[in-house]
């Protein structure tokens, strides 16, 4: 009994479990303001993104975005959903390695599914500031008569906190012909 106790109560705490880094916490919620500028056309609207640790190295995250393209008035959703690896490789700066399933839905055209990966660094300059850089490829399946190729991107951001729970955060994904995507909003980390 009193074994089952503990292995529940380690099981509840899991997703609490701290960052390998001191400084980085993988636990965190943030939504905002989200732009788009690609040649295809602009759109904006807003974001909601999160991670939870799961193990001290790894921790799962996801994002979902809803925006309306200025040429058309056509509502762009998108979403991921994935699992990333933190190792540690000073007191204060984590290597990360992430892969993902995403989805992305234009109105009045194919859903298309996809996948992406990244690697880069995270790291906390001071322990009020916090800033990463990721290298990443992402491709989505092909469908008749739409077939988008797979691009390489960089995505580099940054939090600001006001306490150990409130800040915020902001990031640009900068993709292949000049396309790119920022967002900024509040955080809440725990």
């Amino acid at each position: 009994m009193k074994t089952s106790l503990i292995a529940l109560g380690l099981l509840a705490a899991l997703p609490f479990a701290a960052s390998a880094t001191d400084g980085l916490s993988y636990n965190y919620v943030e939504g905002g303001y989200v732009n788009t500028d690609a040649k295809g056309g602009d759109a904006d609207g807003w974001k909601v993104k999160g991670s939870v640790a799961v193990h001290p190295n790894f921790h799962v995250f996801g994002d979902y975005s809803t925006q309306e393209t200025d040429t058309f008035k056509n509502d762009v959703d998108q979403w991921r959903l994935g699992v990333g690896y933190n190792y540690g490789v000073a007191p204060n700066t984590d290597l990360l390695a992430r892969v993902a399933y995403q989805r992305f839905d234009l109105q009045h055209a194919p859903t298309l599914n996809g996948y992406s990966a990244e690697v880069g660094v995270r790291t906390a300059f001071t322990p009020m500031i916090e800033g990463y850089a990721l290298a990443g490829y992402e491709d989505y399946n092909k469908k008749a008569g739409h077939n988008p190729d797979g691009e390489f991107y960089g995505r580099v951001g940054a939090a600001a906190k006001f306490n150990a729970n409130w800040g915020v955060s902001g990031e640009v994904k900068l993709g292949k012909g000049g396309d790119k995507e920022w967002f900024v909003g509040p955080r809440f980390t725990w």
